[in-house]
C-alpha cells in the first residue's frame, strides 16, 4: 500500500468496473468516496477500511448528488479526483422499437448523472485551496463506434466525449484537468455474455475477446496519479482481439 493522501469519488462503485477501481484505490491508500444506489454493495466494498466513505446516492437526483459531494468535502477537506463511471445499458433494439422511458432512463443515468457529478466536483475543486483537481469520465468504446441496437447508450457515450472536452477547456483557469477512458470488453458481470456470443455488425452472433477488469483499474489509477500539469486526455484500454479495430 502507498499512502497517497489523495481523495477520490467513484460513481457506480458497488459493482463491475467501479468496484474494481474502488478496491484498487483503497488498497493504494486513497481516501475513496463510494457512490452507488445500493448501500449494501458499497458497504461490502468498504469493509472495515478506514479510508472508505460510503455515499449511497442516486446520481439522477441532483440534490442527492450535491449532498454526497458536500459530505465528502466536509469529511476530507477537499476532493482531488472524480471517476465518473456509473452507467446503464438496455437490451439491443432498433430505434423504432425503443420505448421512450428506456431512452430517458439511459440519458438520465449516463449523461445527466455524469453532468451532475462533474458539476459538483468542479464546484468544489474550484473553491478549495490549493485549487484544482481531476475529473475522469468513463466514455466506453461506444464513445467511438456503436454496437447493433444501442442508440441510447451510444448517443450518451458520444455526448460524454463532448462533456469531457468542455470540462477540460473550462477547467484550465482553475487547475482542473479532465480526461476520458474508453473501455472495451472488460470482463465484469455485465460483459459475461460476450464470452458466449453477442450481435455483430454483419448480423451474426459471435463470442468476443475480453480482458481482466484489473487492467482498467490500473489505467484509471495511472490517470488519477498524474500531476495536474499533465493529463491523459483520452485513453482506450480494450481486449486486444475485440472486433473494434476491424471492419465489423
Amino acid at each position: 500500500m502507498s499512502d497517497s493522501g489523495k481523495t477520490i469519488i467513484i460513481t457506480g462503485a458497488g459493482s463491475g468496473i467501479g468496484r474494481a477501481c474502488a478496491e484498487l484505490f483503497l488498497a493504494e491508500g486513497y481516501r475513496a468516496g463510494l457512490i452507488g444506489r445500493r448501500a449494501a454493495l458499497l458497504e461490502e466494498v468498504a469493509g472495515d477500511k478506514a479510508n472508505a466513505l460510503c455515499l449511497p446516492c442516486d446520481i439522477t437526483d441532483p440534490g442527492a448528488v450535491r449532498r454526497a459531494f458536500d459530505t465528502a468535502r466536509d469529511s476530507w477537506g477537499r476532493i482531488d479526483v472524480l471517476f465518473n463511471n456509473a452507467g446503464l445499458g438496455k437490451p439491443p433494439q432498433t430505434v423504432d422499437e425503443i420505448a421512450t422511458e428506456d431512452w430517458l432512463e439511459v440519458v438520465q443515468v449516463n449523461l445527466n448523472g455524469a453532468f451532475y457529478c462533474a458539476r459538483e466536483a468542479f464546484r468544489i475543486m474550484r473553491a478549495q485551496s490549493p485549487q484544482g483537481g481531476r475529473i475522469i469520465n468513463n466514455g466506453s468504446i461506444s464513445a467511438h463506434v456503436p454496437r447493433p441496437g444501442s442508440a441510447p447508450y451510444t448517443s450518451t457515450k458520444h455526448a460524454i466525449t463532448g462533456l469531457t472536452r468542455s470540462l477540460s477547456l473550462d477547467g484550465r483557469p482553475f487547475n482542473i484537468a479532465c480526461g476520458q477512458i474508453d473501455i472495451g470488453n472488460a470482463l465484469t458481470e455485465m460483459a459475461k455474455p460476450m464470452t458466449t456470443g453477442v450481435p455483430q455488425a454483419d448480423g451474426s452472433i459471435k463470442p468476443e475477446a475480453t480482458m481482466d477488469v484489473a487492467h482498467v483499474a490500473s489505467s484509471v489509477l495511472h490517470m488519477a496519479g498524474l500531476p495536474l500539469d499533465a493529463n491523459v486526455q483520452f485513453m482506450t484500454v480494450m481486449a486486444a482481439n475485440m472486433p473494434y479495430i476491424g471492419r465489423g
